[in-house]
């Protein structure tokens, strides 16, 4: 099985490429998402971002109309070595912040020093979450919608620890990014409204 994001003006382009390379490929509505099943047995699964479903009819248009951001939503990337959060309205970014932070990368010296280590990362790696959870708190404070959250499990789960966050929704897919940069964010906010479809090729 494959998992690929498609954006929701080029779906109805896949989906009519997915039946060229596969054959006759009948829709359907099932488990909130649409279905394809094609005349070699491949099938696809598609679904709207947000964990939105959908009930509407089995055409490629009217799902791709069915595609849209919400009035109020949010984005959280946290790795060690940095965090990005955004609040957006619909496609359109109101408010982010992205910040870096060092954090000691491991040592090969052992004993004291490597433990000297350790705890020093440990502790930039807290700073860096603390940060984190500061501008987020600032950034999604009365968020009304859902948030998309990527970067590393842990680090990300540590900064929902924090008391002033706690009411935020979270969404999936997770998002897998790298370090986060301005860049990383704008891509992360293209890939949270993208379309999300599983592929299965006979």
């Amino acid at each position: 099985m494959a998992h690929v994001r498609v954006p929701a003006n080029r779906i109805e382009r896949w989906i009519a490429n997915f039946a060229g390379r596969h054959g006759d490929t009948p829709l359907r509505v099932d488990g909130d998402g649409l279905c394809g099943r094609a005349a070699d047995g491949s099938t696809f699964v598609a679904r709207l971002p947000f964990e939105t479903g959908y009930d509407g009819p089995a055409e490629a248009a009217r799902f791709a109309a069915a595609v849209t951001a919400p009035a109020d939503w949010g984005v959280l990337l946290v790795r060690k070595g940095g965090f990005a959060v955004a609040r957006l309205a619909g496609p359109r970014t109101t408010e982010s912040k992205v910040g870096q932070r060092h954090v000691q990368g491991r040592t090969k010296a052992g004993g004291q020093s490597q433990q000297r280590f350790a705890r020093r990362r440990d502790n930039q790696a807290r700073q860096a979450y603390e940060a984190a959870a500061d501008h987020a708190a600032r950034i999604l404070e009365g968020l009304r919608g859902p948030v998309v959250a990527g970067g590393d499990h842990a680090a990300v789960e540590e900064v929902l620890t924090d008391p002033r966050l706690r009411g935020l929704r979270v969404v999936g897919p997770w998002l897998a990014v790298p370090d986060p940069r301005r860049a990383v964010l704008e891509e992360a906010v293209r890939e949270a409204c993208s379309v999300q479809v599983e592929v299965v090729n006979a």
